[in-house]
């Protein structure tokens, strides 16, 4: 059974698993007899306080979504770091693809989302849910179409996810803060300075930085900007190069020990919390919400054209050259693959309904239905594209190694 474990968690599809696993155990759980034991887990009060002085009380829930998921975005801060100042992002060269297909994998879906929902301004507000990409998901479904994709394709899907994830970011940042403190970001613009000493001094031990982490999170979760950027500044703190050990540097080493824990704990545990979605007296109408269908359109067609259509063009005119051993047909499942939003979308899309007045509700399974749809469209489609490609991978064995890829 160890040796079992051990294998499985080494595959590049095992993550891509797990989530299917809790996606799947969700809508079990939300569609049973267990669905109130599954409300009661969601909605368990925990809270944290000292005295009369300082108190944080939230449902296990936003535990989930506001705490474990700015560890989440702690680890991708961690990889758009070392990949803009030394991997897959840090030239020209490697960045302009990637960057073109992740633009328009982002412009496109939302253009489609704002065309179904132009004369709804509460729904307008989850215009960024379909521009999102599971890289988990997608980089699954590769690992498990296996001699057919060429390794460079998967570094340019990754390469396309770190651009995503920084979009995300922004439109977080943007447009889903609201009700700011003044007080509070004060005190996280003090903590902000305080990593910036520590890595300008080039403080090598982990602990300093993560208890003015803590206290970043803090501030920032009381100062109305979402608390999940906190991961991300922390991350851009953390000194990428060790001269006193090269090959140790203190990104690296937290790079290591976190991937396991968020893509084999946080992000299936996210998904069992968010993923459940009631069926009982749903029906096609609700499929055919403008919601839900902006979101499965923009998922579905929507990547497929931002990226394809957009990588094509950068291709077409020079500025950009195919991955290497890709065709055009590779290209075209890698980016219906990009159409899983699944845990960024879900993500995005509980920030954006979650105070929408009395239709909130509404809006929350509109979502839910079109991402789940568009997520699963997209990934047999993109499965169906490579599968059905006659050629095998054309790489050849000489001088190429496999890649293990982490999700982020």
């Amino acid at each position: 059974m160890y040796l079992f474990i051990n294998n499985f968690l080494k595959k590049d599809s095992s993550s891509g698993i797990l989530l299917m696993m809790a996606t799947v155990l969700a809508m079990i759980c939300a569609n049973t007899g267990l669905q109130t034991l599954y409300a009661h887990f969601l909605e368990t009060p925990v809270e944290i306080r000292i005295g009369d002085f300082f108190q944080i009380a939230k449902p296990l829930l936003l535990w989930i979504n506001d705490g474990l998921m700015a560890v989440f975005f702690f680890l991708i801060g961690l990889e758009v770091k070392r990949e803009i100042l030394i991997g897959q992002l840090s030239s020209r060269s490697k960045i302009i693809l990637p960057g073109i297909a992740a633009f328009g994998g982002m412009l496109i879906p939302a253009i489609i989302y704002y065309y179904f929902n132009a004369d709804n301004e509460a729904a307008l507000n989850g215009w960024a849910i379909p521009t999102a990409t599971d890289i988990a998901f997608a980089l699954g479904v590769l690992a498990l179409i296996g001699p057919r994709v060429p390794t460079s394709l998967k570094i340019f899907l990754l390469a396309l996810a770190i651009m995503d994830d920084l979009g995300a970011i922004v439109i977080i940042a943007l447009f889903y803060s609201s009700n700011l403190s003044a007080s509070m970001i004060i005190f996280a613009v003090f903590c902000l300075i305080v990593l910036t000493t520590l890595n300008r001094l080039n403080i090598q031990r982990t602990d300093p930085y993560m208890w003015v982490g803590v206290f970043l999170w803090i501030f920032v979760l009381k100062s109305g900007v979402h608390a999940t950027l906190a991961g991300v500044a922390l991350a851009l703190s953390i000194p990428l190069r060790n001269p006193d050990n090269p090959q140790n540097s203190m990104l690296q080493r937290l790079m290591h020990r976190l991937h396991p824990t968020v893509s084999f704990l946080i992000l299936p545990l996210f998904a069992f919390a968010n993923a459940g979605v009631p069926l009982a007296g749903i029906g096609l109408d609700n499929f055919l919400e403008p919601v839900a269908l902006g979101i499965v359109a923009g998922l579905f067609v929507g990547k497929i054209v931002g990226v394809y259509g957009f990588s094509m063009l950068a291709i077409k005119t020079g500025l950009a050259t195919l991955p290497a051993h890709a065709t055009t047909r590779h290209l075209l499942g890698v980016s219906a693959l990009c159409g899983i939003g699944f845990t960024m979308s879900l993500f995005i899309g509980g920030l954006a309904f979650e105070h929408v007045g009395e239709y909130g509700h509404d809006y929350m399974l509109s979502h839910r239905i079109g991402i789940l749809s568009g997520s699963i469209l997209s990934g047999i489609c993109g499965w169906a594209i490579f599968m059905f490609d006659s050629r095998k991978n054309i790489e050849t064995n000489t001088g190429t190694n496999s890649i293990n890829i982490s999700s982020s």
